[in-house]
């Protein structure tokens, strides 16, 4: 199986494409700024095939790329509804002040082909099956992804601005609550597997179990009663 990620731009977004293997199709995984060459540079490395572009939510460091990317290669981007909106209007998610335009008055459109993502949706994609956890509290529309484990591969939680190694995304920007925050983590995080892998939308890798120990805000947390779906 082949994870690559990387920071790109000047928000360090992490974005990620994921496939079976080399040669096959692929997802990415959060095209943010500056993250076309990033893409471009993994997909000819190893020979893949992008068939769609997921977003965790719809924050611009995290979709600035999704255009040019779901352009170059024909392919759908997959997001909330709840954060659709944020595609072509992302001053809508950030606190601006008055007057203040985005990126120098920089415009913004929907690719050309939107779906919509569902809580509890499996995605098959790619030869991948992706768990859609509807997670809100970061945005209203913000997901996490997650991927079953294997006798060789652990189980990954690609968690956008949910889960971060030792700490949770922001609340204070629009759309963001903190209590929502609190219960998203409660019900998504807590009853993974502690070798469950936490690809974050920013800084390095973790695990469940890493942060279910060590994590201030998880351990404040108790998990949801009654049994969970999988990843």
């Amino acid at each position: 199986m082949i994870v690559a990620g990387f920071p790109a731009g000047s928000f360090q977004t992490n974005c990620y494409v994921v496939a079976p293997g080399a040669g096959e199709e692929c997802v990415i995984v959060d095209p943010g700024q500056d993250a076309f060459d990033g893409v471009q540079d993994i997909v000819r490395e190893h020979g893949l095939r992008p068939v769609a572009v997921v977003l965790t939510h719809g924050h611009i460091d995290h979709m600035f790329s999704v255009v040019p990317v779901c352009a170059e290669h024909k392919v759908p981007a997959w997001i909330h509804p709840d954060d659709r909106d944020l595609l072509s209007d992302p001053a809508k998610g950030l606190s601006l002040g008055v007057g203040q335009q985005l990126f120098g008055g920089l415009t913004f459109t929907e690719p050309e082909d939107v779906r919509l993502l569902t809580d509890g949706a499996v995605l098959e994609l790619a030869g991948l099956e992706l768990t859609v956890h509807h997670a809100p509290g970061h945005t209203q529309g913000s997901v996490a992804f997650g991927t079953q484990g294997s006798a060789d591969i652990p189980p990954i939680l690609y968690s956008g601005d949910l889960l971060f190694a030792g700490s949770i995304g922001r609340t204070d920007l629009p759309g963001g609550d903190h209590a929502q925050m609190l219960r998203s983590l409660s019900r998504v995080c807590l009853p993974l597997p502690d070798e469950t892998v936490v690809l974050s939308g920013h800084g390095p890798q973790t695990t469940i179990g890493r942060e279910r120990a060590s994590n201030p805000y998880l351990q404040e947390l108790t998990p949801p009663a009654g049994p969970h779906r999988g990843m």
